[in-house]
């Protein structure tokens, strides 16, 4: 009986862990398990960050150079987003905080064909140069800690 129970409880963990997203929760990240499929959520994520007229500066993709040489691994992409007018305040109230730009976005393929959208919120990225930044760096974080869960909901409504 005690075989059984452990057998069941092992199986059951098993299948969570088959059904959670590829990207855990972890402290300053926003983690969004979705339904849609990876293509569908990249597509999703390009026109969100569109509408809030912020700029697709970057965009890098493992799973597509793997594919070019002739390897398949589950698909996953990298978005840097950012705008210019942000980049230059950032700039004024902090140089080293320059390497940090453009915040990305990530989309992650899960086993079960959806997809994940997770990032690194803005706050938590300009965290390391708030004291060099004063407040004129936190204002700019909290603006784009607003924008870009803002991005978020457009790309992921209703999961």
């Amino acid at each position: 009986m005690l075989r059984t129970i452990l057998a069941v409880l092992i199986s059951l963990a098993t299948l969570t862990a088959a059904m959670a997203g590829t990207v855990g929760k972890r402290e300053g990240w926003v983690v969004i398990d979705t339904k849609q499929s990876y293509p569908a959520l990249q597509e999703r994520l390009e026109a969100a960050v569109k509408a809030e007229h912020m700029g697709l500066v970057t965009s890098a993709s493992a799973s597509q150079g793997a594919k070019a040489a002739g390897v398949d691994i589950p698909g996953n992409k990298v978005f840097g987003v950012f705008r210019n007018d942000f980049a230059r305040r950032m700039l004024a109230a902090s140089v080293a905080a320059g390497i940090e730009a453009p915040i990305r976005f990530y989309v992650t393929e899960n086993p079960d064909g959806t997809a994940t959208l997770s990032y690194k919120t803005p706050g938590a990225v300009f965290a390391p140069y708030a004291d060099e930044g004063k407040d004129a760096l936190r204002t700019l974080a909290g603006e784009l800690d607003a924008i870009f869960a803002k991005i978020a909901e457009t790309a992921t409504p209703a999961n």
